[in-house]
């Protein structure tokens, strides 16, 4: 099903000329109004209005997610503050937030991609829509809800979490669609199992999932579970929050960019020069309607190929690939976004540890593991203790950092602490601070 196949089905060209008289309109509001905005344009040389074509995107300035922590929390909005309404909010390396707004127009729009997301993905209105998405600050959910009810779905607000009264809604309510990441899916199945469920008589035939890197070997693992289409979304919420972007049901190869909105591009992460289709590079969004919150070539971190050959779904707008990696440090886990410098701010906190960590990421059944392996200081009196696990100051000062810890990054972070020493040093090379072992069949473990 296409929910808006007017625009979805638009022929190229006609799509690139909206996408033009679009991207001039939002250059010249934000010379005008963003004075963050005015200066880059100024220092890059290029006036709005010299904007002639799309290829002149690339002589536009880019965006970076520390241009929005600089200008924490509203500097970068342009919109006033008596047309926002409503504020969204992603974590930060240091406990400041990545601050979203919303017109309601940018509402509108929101609400539009979500359901064209929803569509693609199989959904038909009438379909009850269990939302496994977290409500408040995090983007996904209220995103998924109100797109949903766009398109004529019943909701069923769940949130994330409490695994139990999920399955009992998804047995009572017998919901066809579901929205959560692809391992909280893989852990709802294993909880129908060990409660007695039949996978195979679960309710369930569409999962949009996303707000996590998944692969197509996790997607047959999802379907040889439960008896669903595992279908792909995109979103961030800088540009906007879910749907972004969306695997069509009748092809997966790829998702659509709703690139009426969104105006895409991958390029050399190192250069930031474009690069051809098919090929991976840096993702790269410009928002060509958002009012509260545009973004002018916003550089993602996330690494992807991007696909402009026609779509047997009739859909004519470019496909992206999954996202394989990313240019930063960043981890996420389950959903939420993990930075080393996050731990970094937690240890400077305690006299008894020092700056010297190790993150392990592993994935021992469905859902992610984030262990903190932290050196305690040599010049603590129980140091020398660090490795008993029954040792009373050994065990109080690890309650705290976890504690701490989960404080700031808002998921669980098993600690352990190390003797003096023992965990890696640079020795001239970057320094391996995260250890990624989560391996799903052809994968191998990764490290940063």
């Amino acid at each position: 099903m296409i929910w808006n196949p007017a625009v979805e089905t638009l022929p190229r060209a006609e799509l690139a000329a909206l996408q033009l008289s679009r991207l001039r309109a939002v250059a010249q509001r934000v010379y005008d109004g963003v004075p963050f905005y005015r200066a880059a344009f100024d220092r890059a040389g290029v006036r709005p209005d010299e904007l002639r074509s799309l290829d002149d995107l690339r002589r536009l300035p880019m965006t970076r997610k520390s241009d929005l922590r600089d200008h924490y929390p509203f500097g970068l909005f342009a919109a006033p503050m008596d047309r926002i309404v409503r504020l969204h909010a992603s974590s930060g390396t240091t406990g400041r937030p990545t601050v979203v707004g919303y017109t309601r127009a940018d509402l509108a729009v929101w609400a539009e991609v979500c359901a064209r997301s929803l569509a693609a993905s199989g959904a038909r209105p009438g379909d009850v829509f269990h939302n496994a998405y977290g409500y408040g600050l995090f983007t996904g959910g209220l995103g998924m809800h109100y797109g949903a009810e766009l398109m004529g779905l019943v909701v069923v607000p769940v949130s994330g979490g409490n695994t139990e009264r999920q399955l009992l809604l998804i047995r009572d309510f017998r919901p066809r669609v579901i929205a959560c990441t692809p391992s909280y899916l893989l852990t709802l199945a294993d909880a129908a199992r060990a409660h007695g469920l039949d996978p195979a008589g679960v309710s369930l035939r569409v999962a949009v999932l996303g707000a996590e890197p998944w692969t197509d070997e996790m997607r047959r693992q999802i379907e040889r579970s439960l008896p669903l289409k595992a279908v792909n979304i995109y979103g961030l919420s800088e540009v906007i929050g879910p749907g972004v972007s969306n695997e069509c049901v009748e092809a997966q190869r790829g998702s659509h960019v709703f690139e009426e909105h969104f105006l895409v591009e991958a390029v050399d992460p190192n250069t930031g020069e474009p690069v051809p289709p098919g090929t991976r590079g840096e993702l790269v969004f410009t928002t060509l309607t958002k009012e509260a919150l545009p973004v002018i070539r916003y550089r993602t971190g996330d690494i992807a190929a991007l696909d402009p050959a026609p779509c047997p779904c009739g859909r004519t707008h470019v496909r992206m690939s999954m996202v394989v990696g990313r240019t930063d440090d960043m981890l996420i886990i389950r959903g939420v976004n993990v930075f080393p410098s996050q731990v970094e701010s937690v240890l400077v906190q305690f006299a008894e540890l020092s700056p010297h960590y190790q993150l392990i990421v592993t994935r021992p059944r469905t859902l992610d593991v984030l262990e903190a392996r932290i050196e305690v200081s040599p010049a603590w009196p129980a140091a020398a203790r660090a490795l008993d696990p029954g040792d009373r100051e050994v065990e109080a000062l690890r309650e705290r950092v976890t504690k701490q810890l989960r404080g700031v990054i808002g998921i669980a972070v098993d600690v352990s602490l190390a003797a003096p020493g023992t965990l890696p040093r640079s020795e001239g090379g970057k320094l391996r601070r995260v250890v990624d072992r989560r391996v799903t069949p052809g994968q191998t473990p990764g490290s940063h």
